[in-house]
């Protein structure tokens, strides 16, 4: 049985979807793939306790810079600065 059959924050109907989530851990972001129920009313998404314990500990290893495991997928930047004025400009 699952623990809500309806929506906790609106009450809309839930469905089981796999998702894309990431997870940021000091200066680290990691992307991963897992079931969720979605609500299809509001979108907001409700994590299995395991998926949960598996976010943890996937986190503690980002913190940790404990990533061998992890296939690298591309880099990230900061922009700020002029970058951001200009972008102002041009609305």
């Amino acid at each position: 049985m699952k623990p809500f059959d309806k929506c906790p924050i609106c009450g809309g109907e839930l469905v089981k979807k796999e998702v894309e989530k990431l997870l940021r851990g000091g200066r680290h972001t990691a992307m991963l793939q897992v079931q969720a129920e979605v609500c299809l009313h509001c979108g907001e998404r409700l994590y299995s306790q395991d998926t949960v314990r598996y976010f943890e500990e996937i986190r503690n290893k980002l913190n940790r810079q404990e990533t061998s495991e992890f296939q690298p997928l591309g880099q990230s930047f900061k922009v700020e600065g002029k970058w951001l004025n200009k972008s102002l400009e041009r609305t």
